[in-house]
């Protein structure tokens, strides 16, 4: 069965290629269509995969071969309850942001063939990237993403201001570009002490044959290119352009799965390979973390863009992410690994809504969207607030149990951690958390309550009248792409066992404990 992973990969991979060969005077007007097959063709392959993985400890159908002998580099790939969640999450997105497409909900420019393509191949990296276990393969497919994820942006963005989607773009490729750069610096230096690439082995080692001094060096430089990528604060200054200069399938892919690239990395790689490191290294993270967290509800609080509030609400829920994994403790990486599913289905889920508004009224900024969106526009004023409210971390809903994991594990970090200090940023992430209340409700309160603007009340030469769009309802189609999005938040908020149950037993295999 070990076949299974490199035909996982492959997929999307060879979708990409086929589109690349497809006669053209029918490219465009197939390719939406290619893509939703293949997309569905590698969801249906992930959850074979999990399935045949189940839930037990370490890694299943792993598959190891010699790639590059002289440099000691291996083909060596495998799946344990970590990484599952995350591929389910890229196949599940990328099924749907095709589909998204089939039915117009792409970018108004052209050229769906080569979208198309880009958006498989941007598949293929993630899903390599969560399924590799030699650190110069986890490097390749991490890179793999960036040049597809540029032509994305700069390419489909904002139809109405290229120069600040290229801009967008050329800050995004550049800022990773030189993060990944320095991760592949501590890669180098693990090397040179361990002698292997292999995470497997450098895990089962713990550290041992790197010196402290070393660690704590490569615990840095691995650490920095994967916080750029999160994006922890301050390192998160390309996200907000790229999300809003991005089409909404962009959109929903980076917030949804190339974020969960650089947390994944953390947990993964920066912690089990350099744990003396990590060690001395975690409590900066954790202040870098919850500074993450305030500062990314008070920008949300000054946003009048609708695709930017969610782009900074993502700093914020990263910051969680990243506060959870600094514990060092079972339950912190738990709450982590919960927190980045979660996000990911309900940050996607906020851009397909955000990208929905902006094509009816041509702007994302929330005063000329008017108000009165229940009145107006039920069902998809409905879905927009059932994901407004799980973003803010309402009980009952999947956004609630991931951030109370790492409010609770901050309370009670491992011994060898400061525990004042951790108090402390557990304290202000609450503060963070209730911020993230006040400006989703505001949102609400601003787009969906009170009475619509009269007609031409919102008109500008950008945008269409409110009047002018009062009936552009949510169709059929949309909610049929949306449910399993909205299910997904019902389901892990009311059953979060369901996905605990997945993430444990790997999580105290490698670290020990227990939620």
């Amino acid at each position: 069965m070990s076949w299974l992973l490199p035909l996982l990969i492959a997929t999307p991979a060879a979708g990409a290629l086929i589109l690349a060969f497809w006669p053209r005077n029918r490219a465009d007007r197939d390719a939406p269509m290619a893509g939703l097959v293949v997309s569905a063709v590698a969801f249906g392959l992930s959850v074979v995969v999990a399935l045949a993985s189940g839930t037990e400890a370490g890694f299943q159908l792993e598959q190891e071969r010699v790639w590059i002998e002289p440099l000691d580099v291996s083909w060596h790939v495998g799946i344990d309850g970590i990484s599952s969640p995350l591929v389910l999450l890229t196949t599940l997105l990328g099924a749907l942001c095709m589909a998204s497409l089939l039915r117009g909900g792409g970018p108004r420019c052209g050229g769906e063939r080569a979208l198309v393509a880009m958006l498989l191949l941007l598949e293929t990296g993630v899903i390599g990237t969560f399924l590799a276990l030699d650190l110069v393969l986890f490097f390749v497919f991490f890179e793999l993403v960036l040049v597809p994820m540029w032509f994305v942006i700069a390419w489909w963005g904002d139809p109405h201001d290229e120069p600040g989607r290229r801009r967008a773009a050329s800050v995004f490729l550049l800022l990773t570009v030189i993060g990944s750069a320095v991760m592949l610096a501590g890669f180098l230096l693990v090397y040179g002490y361990a002698g292997t690439f292999d995470v497997v082995e450098l895990a089962e080692r713990g550290g041992e044959g790197i010196p402290a001094t070393a660690q704590v060096v490569a615990a840095l430089a691995i650490g920095l290119g994967l916080a750029v990528k999160t994006p922890m604060w301050p390192l998160h200054i390309w996200l907000p352009d790229a999300h809003a200069k991005a089409p909404t399938v962009g959109s929903v892919l980076l917030a949804g799965v190339l974020l969960k690239m650089g947390t994944y990395g953390l947990v993964r790689v920066w912690l089990p390979v350099v744990p003396d490191g990590a060690r001395d290294v975690a409590p900066y993270l954790a202040v870098f973390a919850v500074i993450g967290i305030v500062y990314g509800a008070l920008a949300c609080l000054a946003q009048t863009d609708l695709k930017r509030l969610v782009a900074y609400s993502s700093v914020g829920h990263m910051g969680f992410i990243l506060l959870g994994i600094s514990t060092l403790t079972p339950a912190g990486i738990n709450g982590a690994l919960f927190a980045n599913i979660a996000h990911g289905v309900i940050t996607g889920l906020l851009f397909f809504l955000a990208g929905a508004l902006k094509d009816r009224y041509e702007t994302a900024e929330m005063a000329m969207l008017g108000r009165g969106l229940y009145g107006r526009s039920p069902r998809l004023a409905g879905v927009l607030a059932v994901a407004a409210v799980a973003s803010l971390g309402l009980p009952g809903l999947a956004g609630f149990w991931g951030e109370m994991l790492t409010l609770l594990a901050a309370f009670d970090p491992i011994a060898e951690l400061p525990r004042a200090t951790y108090l402390v940023c557990m304290a202000v992430a609450g503060v963070g958390a209730v911020l993230t209340a006040v400006y989703f409700v505001a949102v609400l309160r601003q787009v969906c309550q009170g009475e619509p603007a009269p007609s031409g009340a919102s008109s500008t030469a950008a945008a269409p009248s409110v009047a002018s769009v009062v009936s552009a309802e949510a169709t059929r189609y949309e909610l049929v792409v949306w449910a399993p999005l909205v299910v997904l938040t019902v389901l892990f908020g009311l059953a979060p066992g369901l996905l605990l149950g997945v993430i444990d037993p790997s999580v105290v295999a490698m670290f020990g404990g227990g939620a």
